[in-house]
């Protein structure tokens, strides 16, 4: 009878543990899923807000202005040097007969953006014999109408509290009448370099700075960075000479960027006195950044490769150096892909290095080639964060939108080259 109420005991004793490590289990998933749920929130959040504040960027309004290409402002043998802003100006004052004061005059004109003479430059310059004619076309409003139109100036608060008159409300009400105010998707965001007006300011020269540094750093990097794997992985000898390097290769892909910064400023520009705020400049200094970010998953590649595929080879008579080319670098070559393009994801979205070798100017026009003068789309947005104007604000985030939307892109190319050419052994 004892050892019955004993074997009963013990079982209900076991049978407690076991819910209660099935209870714990239960708290830990869930616990785990919270954890997962409330970080998804908060991407979710993050990304939603920076997209809703982009929104007004991606559209500008624009005004239909009929203009009378007229001699006065444009020569037809030399249209380039016509007074296209005063040409347009005129005809914004043809359109509106009742406005004659300077002072009057002056607030008119501020209602259309400074590249409102732009088109008609653009249009006339590529055919002459467009002066003497008359011409009907969309110029871009001021950002102030623009925000205003797009509701994010109250137009019901007292005049004193925003920075669209009661006049300019009375003329965009007298243009909204006649129709002659549209809303169309705004080219100059893409099209355009970087201005000090918002509405004519654009990603354009930002871009093409970050594109040709990126071409420098893969240039630099892929190379010395798949070589420097090769040697360490499959010919230097395993002592403590190279144990150190592997040592120094994974502390360096920890340091600081703005060291690299630092190194590039020293080295690049104050030594080898190469050109300033230049994407050369630019793309070396990430070029040093991304080589652990390379080395490493290029040695992890090799090392996954089995030692059958070596030893086949070389037992049907291939050198070391055969080996390592015609099959130990092919088949690590998806891996090798994967992280070469990942750590150029990170060198494009790298800010703090670029800013000690002066890339981080009010740069106007598109850089031509690897010399010229350029800025870089982590930069631009920095740039634009900074400026005062209201609608600086939607220029930033709708440049973080096309940054981060690059970024994916260059992680799903990594991401199917992975899967498309991984060998599982």
């Amino acid at each position: 009878m004892t050892d019955h109420s004993n074997l009963t005991s013990h079982a209900e004793a076991y049978e407690a543990r076991l819910k209660k490590r099935y209870r714990a289990e239960r708290r830990f998933r869930a616990y785990g899923m919270a954890a997962i749920i409330t970080a998804g929130m908060i991407l979710v959040f993050l990304l939603s807000s920076i997209v809703y504040s982009s929104l007004p960027a991606f559209s500008h309004h624009h005004m239909r202005l009929d203009i009378e290409v007229s001699s006065d402002y444009v020569s037809a043998d030399a249209p380039e040097q016509g007074n296209y802003l005063g040409l347009v100006r005129s005809a914004l004052r043809d359109q509106f007969h009742d406005v004659s004061g300077r002072r009057d005059k002056r607030a008119l004109y501020k209602i259309l953006s400074i590249g409102a003479s732009d088109e008609v430059q653009k249009r006339v310059i590529a055919n002459p014999d467009l002066v003497g004619t008359r011409l009907s076309l969309d110029v871009p409003l001021s950002d102030d109408i623009d925000l205003m139109l797009k509701g994010l100036i109250d137009r019901t608060l007292p005049e004193s509290d925003r920075i669209v008159s009661d006049r300019d409300l009375a003329w965009v009400d007298k243009l909204l009448a006649e129709d002659r105010i549209s809303r169309k998707f705004a080219v100059a965001l893409f099209a355009n370099g970087d201005s000090r007006e918002p509405e004519m300011a654009g990603i354009r020269g930002a871009l093409a700075g970050s594109l040709w540094t990126l071409l420098v750093t893969l240039i630099v990097s892929f190379p010395l960075g798949v070589l420097a794997a090769i040697y360490l992985e499959e010919v230097a000898p395993k002592n403590r000479a190279t144990a150190l390097i592997e040592v120094n290769i994974n502390n360096l892909a920890a340091v600081p960027s703005i060291v690299y910064g630092l190194l590039g400023l020293a080295v690049f520009i104050n030594f080898f006195h190469l050109p300033r705020s230049a994407p050369l400049v630019g793309g070396l200094v990430l070029a040093l950044m991304t080589l652990p970010r390379i080395i490493i998953p290029t040695r992890a590649a090799f090392a996954s490769i089995p030692p059958s595929i070596r030893e086949a080879a070389l037992g049907v008579g291939a050198s070391r150096t055969q080996v390592i080319m015609h099959h130990v670098l092919p088949l690590a070559m998806p891996g090798i892909l994967t992280g070469t393009i990942i750590g150029l994801a990170q060198a494009a979205g790298e800010t703090a290095p670029l800013l000690m070798i002066g890339m981080m100017a009010f740069i106007v026009d598109v850089p031509g080639d690897v010399t010229a003068k350029a800025t870089v789309l982590p930069a631009q947005i920095y740039m634009w964060a900074n400026n005062p104007e209201r609608a600086f604000v939607a220029r930033t985030s709708a440049g973080i939108v096309v940054l981060l939307t690059l970024l994916l892109v260059v992680n799903a190319t990594a991401i199917y080259f992975r899967r498309r050419f991984e060998k599982r052994w």
